[in-house]
C-alpha cells in the first residue's frame, strides 16, 4: 500500500513514548524516520525518471507556438503524478506541518529514540541514537554526557551518525588525511567527496522542484494572471536551486555552512597532487579554484608553479577547470542574474549571500592547505603558501606593564602564565586577584544566600547529577544585603570584585573599547556523597562560550543557542579545599587536554570566549568549589541587565551613605 505519511508516524511514536509503550515508540520513531527517507527517495527518483522521458519543447513562433512548450509540461506534470501516486498516494497525505520538519531537521526523533532504547535496555541502538541527535546539537550537555557513558559501558570507541550525508563525511575524513600528509588517501577521499557533492547538488535541484509556499497570498483568492502566477512560483524554486551550495555546505541542524566549502576541495587537492608529482592534475585543480577565486594570489603562483614543471612535455594551454565545476559556476551565475533582475522588476524579495566567501568564521587548522617551506636546492624556489588564516578579533599585544600583556593594574595582582604558557591563545592565568580573607567573605556571601533560597539551590548541576549546583547573582546579593539577610559589606565585596576582574581582563587583553558585564554569577559545585564511586563524567562538559562547539566537525558555529555575543571570560576561584574541580583547555576535540588549572582563593583565569578556546572541568569528587564565573562583552546591546540594576543599588547605597567602596570604584565606570 502507499507509504505511511511520516509525521503521524512521529505522533504516533511520541505519544507512545509519553504513555510509558517504549517498544512502540521505537517502532513508531524508526518507521517515520524510513518513511520519510524513502518519500524523498520516492520523488527524486520520479523526477529523474520524468526528466528523462519527458523533454522540455521548445516554444515555437507565432500564435499557438507555446503550445508545444506548456504541452510537454502537462506530459511532465502526468508523469511525476502518475509515477508518485502507486507508492505515496494522495500528495497531501504527506505535507507535515513546519513544526514537524523542524523536529526532523534538528533531529529531535533520535532525541525519543535514545531514551526508548535506554529503556528497552539496548545499549548499542541507544548510543547510535544519540550519537546522531549529538551531531546536530553538539550543545546538548546531557547527550554528551550519554555518550560517555555509553563509550564506557558499551567499550564502543565509534558510533553510528545515521543520517550523515556522505560527502562530508568523506571530504572531513580526506582533509585529516592531508593534516597527516597521507597526500595518496586524501586525494582518494576528496575526489569521492566531490563526486558525491555534485550527486547530492542534482538531488537538491530535483527537491526544490516540489510544491513551494506563497506567503504573501491566500491561495483561495489568489487572482494572479497565468505569467504572474507562473513567476511566482518558479522564482521560490529558482532561489531553492540557488540555495543548493549553502545547503550542501551545511551539517546537519546547523544554520551556518561551512565557508568556502566547494573550491576548498579543489584547493587542498591542487597541493595534495603536486605533492605525490602528478602535476597535471594538480594544475587541474588550481584552475578549477580560480573559477571561484580568479584573483586569490596563492593558486595564480601555484598554478604558475605546476605551469614551470609542465614545460616540455605537455602544453598548459590544453589543461582546463574541471567540466563539472566550470557547469555549475555557469548555471549559479544565471541563476544569480535571473534572480535579480525578478527582484528589480517583479518585487521579488532577494538578497544574494556571498556564497563563495574565502575567509569566513572558521578558525582552525582545516580552513586551508599547508605549505611547502622550501624546495631541493637545484631547483627554483617555490614560493606555495600557506594563505593567510583569520586572525581573532582582537590580538594578544605586548604592553608595557608586563611583557605578556597589558598591565595588571593593581599591585598585588602576581602574573602566572600567559597564552603560549597555557599553549593556546589570548589566555591570562593570574594570582592574588583577592585576598584569603576576601575569599571567606564573599564565601559567607554564597552560604547566606543559598541558605536564603536561591534559584539554583539544592538543584543537581544541569551538567552532571553527580554534584549539587548553586549560585547567586551580584543584584541578588546586593538586595539581601540591602534586606539585612546577608552582609551588606560582603554583598557590596562581590560587587566590587567583579568590577576588579573586569578591569583587569580590559587592562591585560588591551582591548580599544569598553569591556561590558554580559553576566556574573557567584557559583558553587559540591560533590554528591555515595555518588563518586567509578565516576567517568566531567563536573562541566567541554564546551566554548561564544558559539556550539562541533568536535566531530572541528567547528564551532556561532550561531544560537550559543551567547554570539560574548567575547571575553573569566573565572575567579574562592576555594581549595576540595578533590578534583580542576578547570581545563583542550583542542577542538574536546578530549586533548593543552592545559589544567588546579584553583585556589584568589587565583584567575580569563580566556578569549570563542572556538579557540574550548574548556570545562573536571568531576569535583568531594568537596564544595566555589568561584565567581564572568562573561564580558564588547557590545554595549548585550550588557547584562541585572549589573545595571546592581549599579543603580550602589549609587542608591553611597546616596544613604552607608559607606563608600573599599576599592573606590565608581559604580558608573563601566557606562
Amino acid at each position: 500500500g502507499p507509504l505511511e505519511p511520516f509525521d503521524a508516524l512521529y505522533a504516533s511514536g511520541v505519544e507512545a513514548y509519553y504513555g510509558g509503550d517504549f517498544a512502540g515508540a521505537a517502532r513508531c520513531l524508526e518507521r517515520a524516520l524510513r518513511s520519510r527517507r524513502e518519500l524523498r527517495e520516492a520523488r527524486l527518483r520520479c523526477r529523474r525518471l520524468c526528466r528523462a522521458q519527458v523533454r522540455l519543447e521548445e516554444p515555437g513562433p507565432g500564435t499557438g507556438g507555446d503550445l508545444r512548450f506548456f504541452g510537454s509540461v502537462l506530459r511532465r506534470a502526468e508523469c511525476v503524478r502518475r509515477c508518485e501516486e502507486p507508492r505515496l498516494g494522495a500528495v497531501s497525505r504527506h505535507r507535515a506541518a513546519e513544526e514537524v520538519r523542524a523536529d526532523f531537521q534538528r533531529r529531535v526523533p533520535y532525541s525519543y529514540l535514545q531514551r526508548a532504547y535506554i529503556q528497552l535496555n539496548k545499549l548499542e541502538e541507544a548510543a547510535n541514537a544519540a550519537h546522531t541527535f549529538f551531531m546536530a546539537n553538539p550543545e546538548h550537555m546531557e547527550i554528551q554526557q550519554d555518550l560517555e557513558n555509553y563509550k564506557t559501558t558499551s567499550g564502543k570507541a565509534s558510533l553510528i551518525d545515521q543520517e550523515a550525508r556522505q560527502h562530508m563525511e568523506d571530504y572531513s575524513a580526506g582533509v585529516r588525511h592531508y593534516d597527516r600528509e597521507e597526500y595518496e588517501l586524501a586525494i582518494e577521499l576528496l575526489e569521492r567527496a566531490l563526486q558525491g557533492y555534485y550527486s547530492e547538488d542534482e538531488d537538491c535541484q530535483l527537491m526544490c522542484e516540489g510544491p513551494q509556499r506563497f506567503e504573501e497570498h491566500e491561495h483561495l483568492d489568489y487572482k494572479a494572471g497565468l505569467y504572474e502566477a507562473i513567476a511566482d512560483h518558479y522564482m521560490q524554486v529558482l532561489a531553492c536551486k540557488h540555495d543548493c551550495v549553502r545547503e550542501l555546505a551545511t551539517r546537519s541542524g546547523r544554520i551556518s555552512p561551512i565557508e568556502n566549502f566547494l573550491p576548498l576541495h579543489y584547493d587542498y587537492l591542487q597541493f595534495a597532487y603536486y605533492r605525490v608529482g602528478d602535476y597535471v592534475k594538480a594544475l587541474e585543480c588550481a584552475k578549477s579554484y580560480l573559477l571561484f577565486h580568479p584573483d586569490d594570489e596563492d593558486v595564480l603562483e601555484n598554478a604558475g608553479y605546476y605551469e614551470g614543471l609542465l614545460e616540455g612535455t605537455v602544453d598548459p594551454a590544453t589543461i582546463k577547470p574541471r567540466k563539472e565545476a566550470r557547469a555549475l559556476l555557469r548555471r549559479h551565475k544565471l541563476e544569480s542574474h535571473l534572480l535579480r533582475v525578478a527582484a528589480a522588476g517583479l518585487g521579488f524579495a532577494y538578497t544574494e549571500p556571498n556564497y563563495w566567501n574565502r575567509y569566513g568564521a572558521r578558525q582552525d587548522e582545516h580552513s586551508v592547505p599547508s605549505s611547502i617551506s622550501s624546495e631541493p636546492e637545484d631547483g627554483p624556489r617555490l614560493s606555495l603558501t600557506k594563505k593567510p588564516m583569520p586572525k581573532p578579533d582582537r590580538e594578544l599585544k605586548e604592553g608595557k606593564a608586563d611583557k605578556h600583556g597589558g598591565p595588571l593594574l593593581y599591585s598585588d595582582v602576581k602574573f602566572v602564565y600567559n597564552s603560549q604558557q597555557l599553549n593556546g591563545t589570548q589566555r591570562v592565568l593570574l594570582d592574588n586577584v583577592i585576598s584569603e580573607e576576601q575569599c571567606r567573605e564573599l564565601h559567607r556571601v554564597a552560604s547566606g544566600i543559598m541558605l536564603a533560597g536561591d534559584g539554583y539551590r539544592g538543584k543537581t548541576s544541569p551538567h552532571t547529577p553527580n554534584e549539587r549546583f548553586e549560585g547567586a547573582t551580584v543584584l541578588k546579593a546586593l538586595k539581601y544585603g540591602y534586606e539585612g539577610r546577608v552582609p551588606l559589606k560582603s554583598a557590596r565585596l562581590f560587587y566590587d570584585i567583579s568590577e576588579k576582574a573586569r578591569r583587569i581582563v580590559q587592562s591585560y587583553f588591551q582591548l580599544n573599547s569598553t569591556l561590558y558585564f554580559s553576566y556574573t554569577h557567584l557559583v558553587c559545585r559540591t560533590a554528591l556523597s555515595g555518588q563518586q564511586e567509578r565516576r567517568n563524567d566531567l563536573s562541566h562538559p567541554i564546551h566554548a562560550d561564544n558559539c556550539l562547539l562541533d568536535p566531530e566537525a572541528n567547528e564551532c558555529w556561532k550561531e544560537p543557542p550559543a551567547y554570539t555575543f560574548r567575547d571575553y571570560s573569566a573565572l575567579l576561584y574562592m576555594n581549595a579545599d576540595f578533590e578534583g574541580g580542576e578547570f581545563i583547555f583542550t583542542e577542538m576535540d574536546a578530549k586533548t587536554v593543552t592545559a589544567s588549572i588546579k584553583p585556589k582563593c584568589g587565583r584567575m583565569i580569563s580566556f578569549s570566549s570563542g572556538g579557540e578556546n574550548p574548556h570545562g572541568v573536571k568531576a569535583v569528587t568531594k568537596g564544595q568549589r566555589c568561584a565567581v564565573a564572568l562573561w564580558f562583552t564588547l557590545d554595549p546591546l548585550y550588557r547584562e541587565l541585572e549589573r545595571i540594576q546592581a549599579d543603580e543599588v550602589i549609587a542608591m547605597l553611597d546616596q544613604e551613605h552607608l559607606g563608600p567602596s573599599e576599592m573606590n570604584i565608581n559604580p558608573k565606570d563601566e557606562l
